[in-house]
């Protein structure tokens, strides 16, 4: 049987995006217009599976992009949105509203490049981001056994996920791709020993995405 079921939405495009600055809480300024076509679509995408077995919960984080992309997700299916400063991105420090080029070239690479070393002054590790949203993410799961719980999320919640689920070492040089407006989808099975495993069964799904394609 299915016990608990957990669904990601990358937030859409966001004008933090496309000019490539570090779109922390004090400098996100939200969607951009192909951002909310995104999120149209992928809401659109998921009403069929909220008819046949509905979503109980819907969270996003407190930056402008992901409230943005929930309340397109709620407006379409019709559930509460609850923000939740606990599933907030990694801290940015003084690189909030920096290009993300100049951040990148002072640190030598990406956060996941010196993953125990803050890519910023004031930033986060990533390990020590990994670790601390996956304790958010384990006490989520926790209080919702035998829910279906839909998120509109950063990329680097989806990426905390697999790293709790898959149970993944710190510090492992690989990754996944997780696009914007992207769907996620994990399940927990339980079988008749009580016997649980976590299923991975969709991963950056953008095929409802086909439309923006040729616009």
């Amino acid at each position: 049987m299915i016990a608990t079921e957990l669904t990601f939405v990358r937030h859409g495009q966001a004008q933090c995006n496309v000019d490539g600055v570090v779109g922390g809480p004090r400098t996100c300024t939200g969607l951009t217009d192909l951002g909310r076509r995104q999120m149209t679509l992928t809401a659109a995408r998921l009403v069929s599976e909220h008819e046949a077995n509905p979503f109980t919960h819907l969270y996003s984080g407190p930056r402008r992009r992901l409230i943005e992309s929930g309340r397109i997700l709620a407006d379409t299916l019709d559930v509460p949105l609850t923000i939740s400063n606990t599933l907030d991105g990694p801290v940015h420090g003084e690189a909030d509203g920096k290009p993300w080029h100049e951040v990148k070239t002072s640190f030598r690479g990406g956060p996941h490049a010196h993953p125990d070393q803050p890519w910023a002054p004031g930033s986060d590790t990533w390990n020590g981001y990994l670790k601390l949203a996956g304790e958010v993410l384990a006490d989520l799961i926790h209080n919702h056994q035998g829910a279906r719980v839909l998120f509109a999320a950063h990329g680097e919640t989806v990426l905390a996920t697999h790293a709790l689920l898959l149970d993944l070492r710190a510090g492992l040089m690989t990754s996944f791709t997780v696009d914007h407006a992207s769907i996620t989808h994990w399940q927990l099975h339980r079988n008749r020993f009580d016997d649980e495993r976590w299923m991975l069964l969709r991963h950056n799904d953008t095929s409802h995405l086909t439309p923006l394609a040729s616009s």
